[in-house]
C-alpha cells in the first residue's frame, strides 16, 4: 500500500567514528515533529493554524519534503487511492483523483508555501534517540546531521510521530534460493536505480500488490514483454480516473471548497458502503470485481486462476486501477500474468513449482514493505528502553508507558491521510487541555476495572492481513479487546468519536507541569 504508507521516515544514519561530534547547544521546541512526510506536513499546518504561538520543528531524515512521494521512484508511481480524500481536508484537490507522485509533491508544496512552513523544517536530520525525563516533563531528541555529521540535541514537550510505518531506505525482499547465480539484475522498488534501462528487455515483476499494479502497465510499452510473477491473486477495482460528481460541479461553475467538501463525502459514502458490503454480502462484491476485470480481458481469461482470490474482499487492500491500465497490457499481450510458486532463481530467470522456467533480463522484486513502526529510534522512558512492541495501544494513536508522545498510523481501508487531520484535532485539543490543567505530562494507562482486557495483536488478522503487516506484526503494539484500546481502521466512526473523547477520562494520567525555580 503506497497512500497508507504516506510519510517521511527516519533511519540508521551511518559515519565513520572519526567524523563524529556533538554540538554543545540545545534548541527546546514545544511539540517536535518526526517526519516531513504527507503526516508531517499535515501535523505542522494543523499546529500553526490551532494552536498559534506555539514553537514546533519538524525533523526530516531526507534532503526534502515528501516522504513515499520522494524516495520510491519508480516508473510509474502514483496514489492508489483518491487524491479528494488523500489530499488534506483544508486544501482542495483540483486534478484527477489517481494522481502521479510528482502531482502529490506539487500539491504537498503549496501547502508547505502558502503557510510558511518551510523555516519549521530541518532536513537531513536522523533522529536515533528519544529519551523522556519525568523528572523534567521532558524528551530530548538525538539526531545526526548529515551536512556534517554532527550529533545535534533538541527537547521538546510533546513528540509527534509522523514518519509512519516502514523503512524508506530498504524494501523487503524474501531470500529465495539461487539468487546469487542470476546473471540479470535485480532490482526493489524502493530502490530503483536511476541507471536502469528496461528498453527492449524482458522483466518480471515479483508481487500482486498495488507497486506491481502501478509499475507494470508503466514499462510495458518500452519492455520486450514483462510478467507479472504472483503467488496469488489480488482484487483490483479498474475504472475511469475521474469522479463523476466532481465533474459535473465544475461544469457548474461551483467554488472548489465546494467541490472538495461534496466530492469527499460522496467518495466516503460509497467507500462506507463498499466496506460495509464486503463484510455482509462478500460473494456478491467479490462477483461486482470480477466482472469488472472480465470486460477488460473477456470471457475466455482465467480470472478464475489470476484475479479470483481466496479471502474475502477488503482483507487486503483493494488497489484502484485507473482506466483498467493493468488489464488493458494484458489484452494487448504486453504483459502477462502468472500464478505459481518460486522455487528458486536460475540463470537466466526463476524456476517455479510447476517446473516451468520463466526467463528475463531483469527481475523487480515487489515483495513489500519492512516494517519499522519506532522508525528506528531507541526510546528510553526514565532510564529504561522502551519498546512499542511492548505497549498497549489507544486509539492507535497513544501508547501505555510512552508519555506525551502521538504516532501518526493512517487507514488501511480509507485514505491515510483522513487520520492525520482527525489524529491533529486531537493532539491541538489535548495540548490546550493540558495547558488549562497546569499539566505538564499525559500519558495513558489501563484503568483498574480493566484489568483483566484480553489484548491481542495490533490488527485482527481475520478482518486485515496484507502480508507486510503479519510479517512485523511482533514489532507492533498490542490492542484490548474494547474499541478504545485498538485502531478500528473505522474513519466512519472514528470522525465522530475522537472530538468526544473525555481528556479527564480515567485512561489519561496527568502530571502537572515543572515550575523552574
Amino acid at each position: 500500500m503506497l497512500s497508507s504508507n504516506g510519510t517521511g521516515m527516519t533511519g540508521n544514519g551511518q559515519m565513520s567514528a572519526t567524523a563524529k561530534k556533538t554540538t554543545k547547544t540545545v534548541e527546546h521546541f514545544d511539540v517536535l515533529i518526526v517526519g516531513a512526510g504527507i503526516s508531517g506536513i499535515g501535523a505542522a499546518y494543523h499546529l500553526k493554524h490551532q494552536m498559534p504561538g506555539t514553537s514546533f520543528v519538524a525533523l526530516e531524515t531526507q534532503a526534502t519534503f515528501g516522504g513515499t512521494w520522494t524516495t520510491h521512484t519508480y516508473p510509474g508511481i502514483r496514489s492508489d487511492s483518491d487524491l479528494h480524500t488523500f489530499g488534506y481536508r483544508f486544501k482542495p484537490w483540483v486534478g484527477p483523483p489517481i494522481a502521479a507522485a510528482s502531482e502529490i509533491l506539487k500539491y504537498m508544496q503549496e501547502v508547505i508555501d502558502e503557510n510558511d512552513l518551510t523555516r519549521h523544517i530541518r532536513y537531513g536530520h536522523v533522529i536515533q534517540k528519544a529519551s523522556w525525563s519525568g523528572k523534567d516533563n521532558l524528551w530530548t531528541i538525538e539526531a545526526l546531521r548529515k551536512a556534517d555529521g554532527a550529533t545535534v540535541t533538541f527537547t521538546t514537550g510533546f513528540l509527534w510521530m509522523c514518519q509512519g510505518y516502514y523503512r524508506h531506505d530498504k524494501g523487503y525482499t524474501p531470500e529465495w534460493a539461487g539468487m546469487d547465480t542470476y546473471k540479470g539484475r535485480i532490482v526493489h522498488p524502493q530502490s530503483w536505480p536511476s541507471d536502469l534501462d528496461y528498453k527492449g528487455k524482458t522483466m518480471i515483476v515479483i508481487g500482486s500488490g498495488a507497486t506491481a499494479a502501478t509499475l507494470v502497465p508503466a514499462v510495458a510499452n518500452d519492455t520486450a514483454h514483462v510478467t507479472m510473477l504472483q503467488r496469488s491473486p489480488t482484487y483490483f477495482i479498474p475504472g475511469r480516473n475521474a469522479i463523476d460528481i466532481a465533474e459535473q460541479l465544475r461544469a457548474l461553475q461551483v467554488d472548489e471548497e465546494w467541490i472538495h467538501e461534496i466530492t469527499r463525502r460522496q467518495i466516503l459514502k460509497t467507500q462506507d458502503e463498499f466496506t460495509r458490503r464486503s463484510r455482509e454480502e462478500p460473494e456478491a462484491v467479490r462477483k461486482e470485481l470480477l466482472d469488472a476485470v472480465k470486460l477488460f480481458l473477456g470471457e475466455d481469461y482465467d480470472i478464475e486462476k489470476h484475479f479470483t482470490p481466496s479471502y474475502r474482499p477488503w482483507r487486503q487492500r483493494i488497489a484502484f486501477i485507473p482506466d483498467g491500465d493493468l488489464f488493458q497490457g494484458i489484452a494487448s499481450g504486453k504483459a502477462s500474468v502468472v500464478t505459481d510458486e518460486i522455487d528458486r532463481f536460475t540463470e537466466k530467470g526463476i524456476l517455479l513449482k510447476s517446473g516451468k522456467e520463466l526467463e528475463a533480463d531483469i527481475i523487480v522484486t515487489a515483495t513489500g514493505f519492512d516494517l519499522s513502526p519506532q522508525g528506528d529510534i531507541d526510546f528510553v522512558v526514565d532510564g529504561k528502553p522502551v519498546a512499542m512492541k511492548d505497549t498497549i495501544t489507544y486509539r492507535g494513536m497513544m501508547f501505555t508507558g510512552l508519555p506525551n508522545m502521538i504516532w501518526v498510523f493512517g487507514y488501511f481501508r480509507a485514505s491515510w491521510t483522513l487520520r492525520v487531520d482527525i489524529v491533529a484535532d486531537f493532539v491541538c485539543r489535548l495540548l490546550k487541555h493540558m495547558k488549562k490543567r497546569g499539566a505538564g505530562r499525559v500519558e495513558v494507562a489501563i484503568p483498574p476495572s480493566l484489568k483483566d482486557m484480553k489484548l491481542s495483536s495490533w490488527i485482527d488478522p481475520e478482518d486485515f492481513n496484507p502480508g507486510y503487516i503479519m510479517r512485523g506484526m511482533h514489532l507492533l503494539p498490542k490492542r484490548g479487546e474494547l474499541r478504545d484500546w485498538q485502531h478500528t481502521q473505522d474513519y466512519w466512526n472514528e470522525k465522530d468519536e475522537m472530538p468526544k473523547i473525555d481528556l479527564d477520562g480515567e485512561e489519561f494520567v496527568y502530571d502537572r507541569a515543572k515550575v523552574e525555580a
